[in-house]
């Protein structure tokens, strides 16, 4: 009886390591560029050889990643969005790359960006077709998953075009337990919350979601506009009670690509997004014109100071702490150091207002801040430490019309 007994539990703890992702993968936000935001499903290389869906465009990102220094601070994946099949499986139903526009097909274009020493990722859909037709998975995740493991990607993002909600909560755990198995570590980008709540008004079971991907979409696709970066942070600032808890380490909500360098945005746009998602531990993942970016939006892109805010090891996602006269928005973020049980916080003072200034008188304490050592204030835009203050000392605030500062406080 207790051979019987032993062997049922060994049997439910070998279950469990299957059922439950366990890769160990993603402890602080991935950082990386991905196709989708800027090239869309631009398959027309005739027009467009440099800016189509291409070998020749990912191999660039990665010569780029390396020469223009953004591997140096810590982006590493390399992933390709829709529309990189061919329409059709081949024989044996496997998925195949468009040979006109991948000639040297997946496997090659892998071992290119891996011989860098950085990351690649792919991209699929949860349904018969992906959210622009070619070949979805529905009926094909282990031969699917099989073949993205021995394309050695380490990075899949699962989107969730043309499915019902039942198979939404099949199809994202039936990827994670198969990309399990595989052995090969690879980080798992789900929409599956993203289509619950705003698809099919179905409040997501964040538990549920954190325990099989890495990172999951919340929110509606981002796009080069002040007005999608807006209406994105403000969903995360009215809801991040419910949500910011099921973020840490191997688990982050994700909204979305950064846009940084795209027309369609000003500098300080740009770098209220940049901010914004190092406040929110946000994976950051850029997707734009590597190659032609002006210098000031790639300076905030490799911005050392924000990205270690981004990449803080305490995993803690933001919070907005208040909001005044409506467009001023406080928020908080703690991190390391952390000394007698009292956090360094980063705080960013967000002007949505596109014409007036905004200006604050706030003490720190009031903002949570309550070291009675106090801290040395850092510009984390410039990288300046401006000076020491206590917790009764009062910060003078003046934030330009659509504008952000941010600031971290480094405790004494």
């Amino acid at each position: 009886m207790i051979d019987s007994l032993n062997l049922l539990v060994m049997f439910i703890l070998i279950l469990n390591c299957v059922v439950a992702l366990n890769n160990g993968l993603a402890k602080t936000p991935p950082m990386g560029w991905m196709s989708w935001g800027r090239y869309r499903c631009n398959t027309d290389c005739d027009n467009y050889p440099t800016e189509c869906i291409s070998e020749d465009l990912f191999k660039a990102v990665a010569d780029e990643f390396i020469s223009g220094g953004y591997a140096d601070v810590g982006y590493e994946y390399i992933i390709i969005d829709d529309c990189w099949m061919e329409n059709e499986r081949d024989y044996l139903g496997k998925l195949m790359p468009d040979y006109r526009r991948f000639p040297s097909g997946i496997e090659n274009l892998s071992e290119y960006i891996h011989s860098y020493g950085l990351k690649f990722g792919m991209y699929e859909n949860y349904g018969n077709v992906t959210c622009e037709g070619y070949p979805g998975s529905k009926y094909h995740i282990a031969t699917d998953v099989q073949q993205f493991a021995e394309w050695k990607i380490d990075y899949l993002k699962l989107d969730g075009c043309f499915t019902l909600s039942k198979e939404l909560d099949y199809g994202f755990p039936e990827f994670s337990k198969q990309l399990n198995k595989t052995g090969r570590p690879i980080v798992f980008s789900c929409s599956w919350p993203y289509y619950q709540e705003h698809i099919f008004n179905i409040m997501p079971q964040y538990e549920l979601v954190k325990k099989y991907c890495n990172l999951w979409r919340n929110y509606h696709d981002i796009s080069s506009s002040w007005q999608s970066i807006k209406n994105t942070i403000n969903f995360y600032g009215k809801n991040h009670k419910r949500m910011a808890s099921y973020a840490g380490s191997g688990h982050w909500n994700d909204p979305d690509m950064l846009m940084i360098g795209n027309p369609g945005l000003s500098v300080s746009q740009c770098r209220i997004q940049m901010a914004m998602w190092a406040i929110l531990a946000a994976p950051l993942i850029m997707s734009n014109d590597l190659i032609h970016i002006s210098k000031e939006t790639k300076d905030i892109l490799l911005n050392r100071e924000i990205i270690a805010v981004d990449q803080d090891p305490l995993g803690i996602q933001g919070s907005m702490f208040k909001d005044i006269f409506g467009d001023l928005k406080i928020w908080t973020r703690p991190l390391i150091p952390v000394i007698n049980d009292y956090n360094s916080y980063a705080i960013a003072f967000i002007n949505m207002h596109d014409k007036v200034d905004r200006k604050i008188s706030v003490n720190i304490y009031s903002l949570g801040l309550k070291s009675p050592d106090g801290y040395t204030i850092m510009d984390l835009f410039t990288g300046d430490e401006l000076r020491n203050i206590t917790p009764n000392d009062v910060l003078q605030i003046n934030v330009n019309p659509m504008d952000i500062v941010f600031y971290k406080l480094i405790i004494l």
